[in-house]
């Protein structure tokens, strides 16, 4: 570490990882540190051993729940629409050569002292705990506005064009004018990590 530097960035959130590689693309010399074993500061995902520690203080994990390279636990939400300002960044910053990307196999809350898996389609509705089942009919009516939404078709739309309007606009939108009941909407809001939306 006997070099010079000329920007030192300290933590690796996905912020300070963005300005790091915003600068090392224009040729500013960075060392980038972080304090923590492990990276992605706030946003990190944990294996076993390290959660464990992290929560209970223990170095290492029962055996009965098995290796813990099985275990990528997120610790917060991190989805990433498909286009947008954020993937242009990324791409621009090389931070891809770094990164994989997967769609989403499913998305899982925690209520009434277990993990539930968040219905998208009218069958998982049917099939949840989460909802009663009233609500169990409006979401799949939700879902099936969602599975026949046509950007070029307006007559899908409901009256709201997805295109203008933001997230808080759109789930007070779906608040007024979807036939969802506000436990289903406020379970989808959770799942998708906007509970500042509710």
């Amino acid at each position: 570490m006997d070099e010079e530097y000329e920007v030192i960035v300290l933590g690796t959130g996905l912020k300070e990882c963005i300005l790091s590689g915003l600068l090392s693309v224009d040729g500013v010399k960075v060392l980038h540190m972080d304090r923590n074993d492990y990276y992605g500061g706030e946003s990190t995902s944990l294996n076993l051993n390290q959660l464990w520690k992290k929560f209970r203080g223990e170095e290492k994990a029962p055996e009965h729940l098995g290796a813990s390279r099985d275990y990528n636990v997120d610790m917060m939400p991190k989805f990433m629409m498909g286009n947008g300002n954020l993937v242009r960044t990324l791409i621009h910053t090389d931070v891809t050569k770094y990164l994989s990307f997967k769609a989403v196999d499913g998305s899982y809350v925690f209520v009434k002292g277990k993990v539930q898996k968040v219905p998208v389609t009218p069958m998982e509705a049917m099939k949840s705990n989460l909802m009663g089942i009233f609500e169990k009919r409006r979401a799949g009516k939700f879902f099936g506005y969602v599975q026949d939404y046509d950007e070029k078709e307006p007559k899908t739309h409901n009256g709201m064009d997805l295109t203008k309007l933001t997230t808080k606009e759109l789930i007070a939108s779906m608040r007024n004018l979807l036939p969802v009941s506000k436990e289903a909407l406020h379970i989808f809001i959770l799942s998708m990590g906007w509970e500042n939306y509710l």
